[in-house]
């Protein structure tokens, strides 16, 4: 039976213990006690620019009831390591200041360190420290950083007109996932053909190997995190390089078979579940063609994948090509402080 004693009736200095303790015992390693942190990286043939990466998961936007405090604390990582993955960066280390309710439960607590904790190991940060405090919600603020030399770095300036765009995944699962989260009323049982999409939800995965490879042999010309929406990453990308566009092709290329299949059951958009979803963390990639059958060989060799989705236009604006027709789209994707319906 869990202990339901609140976090308000034990205070800051056990609580840090508790942070202490597991790091030790999953880690091996001691969170040092000093007024600052410090990453020792003379020793590990790291070289070039500090990379950093800092997303605010906040409960009200970003957790959904159907989560557990596991699954909020990995989630709160993966969104942060996926934007740093997709500029080909390894991620070194993770600092992290939390604002926890004091009612937030003891098992809850511990729960939401191991998601943490236990995502960190798993892509080989050091857990350095960070800040703790007294929220009125939960909110959990990392950093993440990783190095890399300028010249490796994949940014999103530098696109060029003709350049083959390709996603790491198919896009579709997150938006049936919050669909049916959001909007249905029966048990997720009854959604269990719909796993996968429920799932990339509940705890997505991500992959930094596309990136790593396309970095390390120079083969992408820009990158981009999808997790505010396919549309608004696509127009992000249009920010950073201007006078130009994308024609997405509207195929089994782009769309897992999830969303196709929800679409036609539940008579939902499947524009909207490909466009619109948002927190994917799929990889987009803009390819020099003379690059992309070598770039597909090199992630093939792996066990990566790349599928090409679509290519840069000179039009300036995004469309979509479905069935020999094109159509431009527009007012998609997640944005803060904008009123949703």
């Amino acid at each position: 039976m869990k202990n339901n004693l609140q976090i308000g009736k034990l205070g800051e200095k056990k609580l840090i213990k508790i942070i202490e303790d597991l790091v030790l015992k999953k880690s091996g390693k001691e969170l040092l006690s000093d007024d600052s942190f410090f990453f020792d990286f003379k020793n590990k043939n790291l070289e070039g620019n500090i990379v950093l990466n800092s997303d605010m998961l906040v409960s009200t936007t970003d957790v959904l009831p159907q989560m557990n405090s596991y699954q909020i604390g990995r989630k709160s990582v993966i969104m942060n390591l996926s934007d740093l993955l997709v500029k080909g960066v390894k991620p070194r280390g993770l600092i992290i200041s939390l604002g926890l309710p004091k009612e937030l439960k003891k098992h809850e607590f511990i729960d939401l360190l191991n998601g943490i904790i236990d995502c960190s190991l798993k892509y080989d940060m050091d857990y350095i420290g960070g800040d703790l405090n007294e929220t009125k919600e939960l909110i959990i603020s990392p950093t993440v950083f990783g190095f890399k030399k300028p010249s490796d770095i994949i940014y999103r300036r530098g696109v060029k007109v003709g350049d083959i765009l390709v996603a790491n995944n198919k896009f579709g699962l997150t938006g049936v996932g919050f669909n049916i989260l959001l909007k249905k009323k029966g048990d997720l049982k009854d959604f269990h053909e719909y796993k996968r999409s429920i799932m990339s939800v509940l705890e997505p995965v991500i992959s930094g190997n596309e990136a790593f490879i396309l970095s390390e042999k120079i083969l992408a010309t820009a990158s981009i995190d999808s997790s505010d929406g396919l549309y608004k990453s696509l127009k992000d990308l249009m920010i950073s390089n201007p006078s130009l566009g994308f024609e997405i092709e509207f195929n089994d290329n782009l769309i897992d078979t999830e969303a196709i299949n929800y679409s036609n059951e539940f008579n939902v958009s499947l524009e909207e579940l490909v466009l619109n979803g948002g927190e994917e963390f799929i990889h987009l990639f803009t390819i020099n063609p003379k690059d992309f059958n070598k770039a597909q060989k090199e992630i093939q060799s792996i066990g990566g994948h790349i599928f090409k989705i679509g290519k840069v236009i000179s039009e300036v604006y995004v469309s979509i090509s479905k069935e020999g027709e094109k159509k431009e789209i527009k007012n998609y994707g997640f944005e803060h402080f904008i009123k949703r319906a």
